[in-house]
């Protein structure tokens, strides 16, 4: 319903309009209004009617439940037998038993007025899960991500386990170790060395887990305390929220040297990972870091590199602009990667945002998702 001031004030400017020249349809639409509308506002007297919709006597329908009657749904739906069952449930108990109160969606009706249409019983709303943790890295040795996964054994049902840390920002592997069982004391053992060989023990990074036992173990625990690392864990049963670490396996284990029949003995699968680590960090260019390695990358390399790149594609384009129908590729360097980016419709900051950051790391901001920034 539009008052009686806004009608007036759109009614003024559709006179303007047409006296200026304007057609009386296309200044109504150009306000979102119809041309019947607007004759209806006006009387014939040249003036603008208010709308009498809000004080029209609306007498009440013959087949309104009574004030007793609404009372009788009220106690009903709160006896004993019925205190834990929805209306639903509650208008066949009663028809079984020969009793007709009012209708399933009368009960609602009634039930909502009076403010006690909820969950009932034991039942409760379900709750909101929480934004994944957000976190920027503008720099290497600033955000690690971290897993386990199993590396077949010689027999079916026997497997090894590699543990693996990698820097988001770069996609270096940083540390990395394959032992027989998972647990928490190979994980902090994997983590220490890994703090010492990039010399970060100054600024520790924040690192990133699942929910698994080895992640959260005492030992793990107490190392990360120990080191300065901050700990960061993916929300329980999301499987995405560790997206870097799961791209990595993944490009592990299509490799075309990956053994498909498994490993012979813990040694023979220490020395393929070796070789895996050695050519994934030096040798593989890659594709979220505009193809360089991820060794280049955290020396700082690529910025010369990428710019060698574009300045071979310039003279490429000045050579033959007839085959250049627009801008050559892009080879900027990526500037800053995002774990779990905050969508821009979220409304809320993420678990462990900016504040939790050490140096220039900040939490949230739209920036592509996770799968971009993984592949």
């Amino acid at each position: 319903m539009t008052p009686a001031q806004d009608r007036r004030h759109i009614s003024a400017l559709i006179d303007e309009a047409t006296a200026a020249g304007a057609r009386p349809t296309a200044a109504c639409a150009a306000l979102g209004l119809s041309l019947r509308t607007l004759q209806r506002w006006r009387d014939p007297a040249g003036g603008v009617r208010e709308d009498r919709r809000p004080c029209a006597d609306r007498p009440a329908p013959p087949n309104r439940l009574t004030e007793a009657e609404r009372d009788r749904i009220v106690d009903t739906c709160n006896s004993p037998p019925f205190a834990s069952l929805p209306p639903s449930q509650i208008v066949p108990k009663l028809a079984d038993e020969g009793v007709y109160i009012a209708s399933e969606s009368s009960m609602y009706r009634v039930l909502r007025e009076r403010g006690q249409n909820h969950r009932r019983g034991r039942a409760r709303r379900p709750g909101r899960s929480r934004p994944p943790a957000s976190f920027e890295a503008k720099g290497p040795c600033q955000v690690w991500s971290w897993d386990i996964t199993w590396l077949p054994g010689p027999i079916a049902g026997m497997f090894f386990y590699l543990y693996l840390i990698v820097d988001i920002f770069s996609r270096k592997i940083v540390g990395w170790e394959v032992h027989e069982r998972e647990t928490a004391e190979f994980a902090a053992r994997v983590l220490e060395r890994a703090v010492r060989a990039e010399r970060c023990l100054t600024s520790p990074p924040v690192l990133h887990a699942d929910n698994g036992s080895p992640m959260k173990g005492a030992t793990m625990k107490v190392t990360m305390e120990r080191l300065g690392v901050i700990a960061s864990f993916s929300r329980p049963r999301v499987s995405n929220d560790n997206p870097y670490s799961e791209a990595l396996f993944r490009t592990c284990k299509y490799t075309p040297r990956w053994p498909t029949r498994g490993f012979a003995t813990i040694d023979e699968a220490r020395a393929w990972v070796m070789d895996f680590v050695r050519w994934y960090n030096t040798g593989h260019r890659h594709s979220a870091i505009r193809f360089v390695t991820p060794d280049q990358r955290h020396r700082g390399e690529d910025h010369a590199l990428l710019a060698e790149r574009h300045r071979v594609y310039q003279l490429a384009r000045a050579a033959h602009p007839e085959r250049w129908s627009g801008q050559t590729r892009n080879w900027q360097p990526i500037a800053s990667v995002w774990l779990n980016p905050e969508r821009p419709d979220a409304g809320r900051k993420g678990h462990g945002a900016a504040d939790a950051l050490p140096h220039q790391a900040g939490g949230g901001g739209p920036m592509a998702g996770p799968a971009e920034q993984a592949a």
